[in-house]
């Protein structure tokens, strides 16, 4: 599962990736980028990059989805679905249908016997696959996991499906079937790498970039 993250890539970083991404032509954020988060929860904003044949739109979502059907931001925050059922539970599967994109990371904490990790990519973002919908009029996004990876499977027994560059269109353009092919231990987890960081993560209210240092 993934419930903390960072991004500290934003501005011109932040796009130039999207950017670079195969088939993107233009890239549109009309709300800007977000600041660097050392700290990301659940219920903050987060950006959420959907497509559009060559385009895509960058914009702030909730981390938690909201189903078309909620009236309000009540319950528990859906920040993760489980990718084996989200194409039948009743909160997701609708987004499942036609509603896909990612959220981008920089990093994520994962904790293990109570000692928090920092999990980042060798170099570059990381691309989760996420769902994302409209309840409660706001936009809301949720991020997809899957069964961790063998070489990371201590860590955590589940992984974010974090997506290879070549493989968004498919989970963003595709048709669900083809969507739910991707649906696998991540290919991208031999690019992971990790090491312990302090405590001070597990306050939310620590937001800084001492906390990815090692320790």
């Amino acid at each position: 599962m993934c419930g903390r993250f960072v991004l500290f890539s934003t501005g011109e970083q932040l796009l130039g990736f999207v950017g670079s991404l195969p088939g993107v032509r233009e890239v549109v954020a009309p709300d800007g980028t977000p600041p660097a988060r050392y700290n990301v929860a659940p219920t903050h904003q987060v950006p959420i990059v959907r497509f559009h044949e060559h385009e895509a739109l960058v914009q702030a979502a909730r981390w938690g989805l909201l189903p078309s059907w909620k009236r309000d931001d009540s319950g528990p925050p859906l920040f993760n679905a489980r990718g084996e059922t989200v194409a039948v539970k009743p909160s997701f599967r609708s987004a499942m249908r036609s509603q896909r994109g990612i959220m981008l990371l920089d990093g994520y904490y994962e904790w293990h016997e109570k000692q928090p990790y920092y999990v980042t990519p060798e170099s570059g973002m990381l691309a989760a696959a996420a769902l994302w919908d409209t309840g409660a009029n706001r936009l809301s996004t949720t991020m997809v996991t899957t069964d961790a990876a063998e070489r990371i499977a201590w860590l955590h027994h589940r992984l974010p499906l974090f997506l290879l560059p070549e493989e968004i269109e498919q989970w963003t353009q595709g048709t669900t079937e083809e969507a739910q092919e991707l649906i696998s231990p991540s290919r991208v987890a031999p690019q992971l790498q990790w090491h312990a960081v302090g405590r001070e993560v597990g306050n939310v209210r620590n937001d800084s970039p001492e906390l990815i240092q090692p320790i």
